[in-house]
């Protein structure tokens, strides 16, 4: 027979619903939270569905990858879409949403979405951990600041470098004024050292994995791109054979203006800002030193600061942001290296 099936997953167990080719219910139930569960359950119901479907979430790169691996035919669609589709049913529950998905299996409307490698995940969770500890580095700063000041103190000129050493020598002499700031300046040079370790050793390891992946290193030819830029757009592109066109990456980290079409109203508006906003904001970091800092020569470069002369800095770094995307995963799947002298743009 021609199964399909649906699963709706939560922390604790899964609901699963299998419906034959006319949309009829032949079997649910509900599982343990993992892919022996699921695969357990279809055993034990003698039941090979056609296709397995799921809503993309926390669980699901875990989920798909568990499935895979035990010969499922599952496939993770875009939760987003689907809940338009869910969210129809008179009825709200893990039992109705797993046959709403099993529905969907059947009538093939819903839209697959790429699940990464365990490499890409990997690479994604150093960086991810990296940008962490600084956020919270720079939230310690400021809430610091934040107490002195009420007492008159501020604190300036507090050095460059992971370690940042002149920021907690300050407040160590802010801590020689009584002994309450005493206790707290002890409390926070502590945790602000441990901080700024954890985050520099990071760094390092970045550092380090970048000197042995040759992609990073070919993407770090292009001026502005640096070892945590190329790596993490290698890590969230992921194959970059999904792209047929290296400008869809553009649209892909939501560097494309939005469209509104009606009628006779055609307009593009700001930037969509879809996707995923660390990988927009390095690459505009990434533009924003190509146009201000990059003293060698480049067609990019020229025609970076060419566009913010004429249309302002800001618009310009957005554009050169997309430009950059575009560039790099062109010498990704050309396997070449940027060229100063003679650069085509995309």
């Amino acid at each position: 027979m021609n199964y399909h099936a649906g699963l709706d997953v939560s922390l604790k167990e899964i609901s699963i619903c299998v419906v034959d080719a006319d949309g009829k219910t032949v079997a649910r139930g509900v599982s343990p939270a993992d892919p022996e569960g699921v695969a357990g359950w279809f055993l034990a119901k003698s039941l090979s569905p056609r296709l397995i479907v799921h809503e993309s979430g926390q669980l699901s790169i875990w989920l798909q990858r568990g499935l895979e691996r035990l010969g499922l035919p599952a496939l993770c669609i875009d939760a987003r879409k689907a809940h338009k589709s869910l969210s129809a049913r008179p009825n709200k529950s893990d039992a109705a949403d797993a046959e709403g998905l099993a529905q969907l299996a059947r009538t093939g409307w819903f839209t697959p979405v790429h699940v990464r490698s365990e490499d890409s995940d990997r690479l994604r969770s150093l960086i991810s951990a990296r940008a962490h500890l600084i956020s919270l580095r720079k939230d310690l700063e400021g809430h610091i600041r934040g107490i002195l000041k009420t007492f008159g103190i501020r604190l300036t000129g507090i050095g460059k470098g992971g370690q940042r050493q002149g920021f907690r020598d300050q407040l160590a002499a802010a801590g020689e004024r009584n002994a309450v700031l005493r206790s707290i300046a002890d409390g926070f040079i502590a945790a602000h050292s441990t901080l700024c370790q954890a985050a520099a050793d990071l760094d390092h390891a970045v550092k380090e994995k970048v000197k042995t992946h040759p992609v990073a290193r070919r993407l770090m030819t292009i001026p502005g791109v640096g070892p945590v830029v190329a790596l993490n757009f290698v890590a969230l592109v992921d194959d970059p054979s999904r792209f047929g066109r290296a400008e869809n990456v553009g649209a892909f980290l939501g560097l494309t203006p939005r469209r509104y079409q009606s009628g006779e109203m055609d307009w593009s508006g700001r930037i969509s800002k879809c996707g995923d906003g660390a990988m927009r904001s390095l690459l505009f970091e990434a533009a924003t030193t190509l146009i201000g800092r990059v003293k060698k020569f480049s067609a990019l470069k020229s025609w970076a600061v060419r566009l913010a002369a004429r249309r302002g800095f800001a618009k310009a770094a957005v554009a050169t942001a997309r430009k950059l995307a575009v560039l790099m995963l062109t010498l990704w799947k050309t396997e070449t290296e940027f060229k100063w002298k003679k650069e085509a743009i995309a």
